[in-house]
């Protein structure tokens, strides 16, 4: 699930995430990009035990302040492995649509890519990936975007979470 904040709002999102949701944080990552805060659910049994359990609920926090100013719901088709270890980027990639299977395949080979998901939503594959530094992660993502039948990425960087104290 991608949740969008108001501008200075992430901190009060993550903190509530956390601790009135007890999200393990293994599962919250904070991203530079078009989505501010990205929640992995594992486990779930159904589209309507994921709405009334997650989604609704989540969708609520700061209602009053309007501290969640977009929500996306994505809904994993076919799933990559599960991350051994805690990604540097996330790729949202969007391709042909008679690729999206092939693509993914073409991902899982690249030893950068920790683990590549084909969703359903408004991308088709979104694809985690290690990197030392900015220059390794430019690497892996120039190697990404060679691949045959990606129509578009964008590249969010994951930013340690640090929950500040409120002021």
């Amino acid at each position: 699930m991608g949740l969008t904040c108001k501008p200075g709002a992430y901190n009060e999102v993550l903190k509530k995430l956390l601790f009135n949701f007890n999200i393990d944080q293994q599962n919250v990552f904070l991203l530079f990009g078009p989505v501010d805060i990205l929640v992995r659910f594992q486990n779930l049994t159904t589209v309507e035990e994921f709405i009334e359990k997650w989604v609704n609920p989540i969708r609520m926090i700061g209602a009053d302040e309007d501290l969640i100013t977009k929500t996306m719901s994505l809904i994993v088709a076919a799933e990559g492995p599960v991350c051994a270890e805690k990604p540097f980027a996330f790729l949202f990639l969007n391709t042909k649509p008679q690729n999206v299977e092939d693509v993914r395949t073409k991902l899982l080979r690249i030893p950068e890519v920790l683990s590549a998901d084909s969703v359903l939503g408004p991308y088709d594959v979104i694809c985690s990936v290690k990197a030392e530094d900015y220059d390794d992660l430019e690497t892996s993502v120039l190697l990404i975007q060679q691949i045959d039948g990606l129509e578009s990425s964008i590249t969010s960087v994951v930013s340690p979470i640090k929950v500040l104290p409120d002021w």
